[in-house]
């Protein structure tokens, strides 16, 4: 398969699980509470640091998620489909609390100045793991794809690149923009 189809096999995943997430009911939902929580947590814990610090540790926290998945890649392929489908539903399920407390502009602000760039950000880099993880397990069957790994290895890293060179600038549009859009 081609890097394309598992660029568009990604983005099915994440937006199957945003749907699922969106439509988990609240008491369901409602056990997540903890994890939001953290969430709001550590969120809170980023903004009152100085916006540069606060950049840099989205930026190392997303970019090692991404390298993490990408080198675990090659056990089934289940560490990319579980970054997926776990993110895709969070996603879901956090954006329909927001615009169920809130408003569909809460969330927009939220999300959208540096989920435009981060959001492909990751499944380009999701579908680079899922790529290279799918050849790396079947060349361990098949000895004719285990020529094409070295090249296949090398094209999925040139997308690993190009999603981690964006995530940089969606961590300082997060720590920088995204807290005056929400104030």
């Amino acid at each position: 398969m081609k890097y394309r189809d598992w660029l568009f096999i990604a983005i099915a995943l994440f937006v199957i699980s945003i749907i699922v997430g969106w439509s988990i009911p609240n008491d369901i939902s409602g056990l997540l509470g903890e994890d939001i929580a953290q969430l709001a947590q550590l969120s809170n814990f980023l903004l009152s640091l100085p916006p540069i610090v606060t950049a840099l540790l989205i930026f190392l926290k997303n970019s090692l998620s991404l390298l993490i998945s990408f080198a675990l890649s090659p056990l089934l392929c289940l560490i990319p489909i579980l970054a997926l489908a776990f993110n895709g539903a969070l996603l879901g399920s956090i954006s329909a609390a927001i615009i169920e407390r809130e408003s569909v502009g809460l969330l927009l602000a939220g999300i959208l100045p540096h989920g435009v760039i981060e959001l492909p950000a990751f499944i380009i880099g999701e579908a680079a793991a899922l790529s290279f993880g799918s050849l790396a397990i079947v060349s361990l069957f098949k000895k004719d794809a285990r020529d094409s790994l070295w090249p296949h290895l090398k094209q999925n890293l040139k997308y690993l690149t190009i999603a981690l060179a964006l995530l940089l600038p969606a961590a300082f549009i997060e720590a920088f923009i995204t807290p005056l859009l929400l104030k």
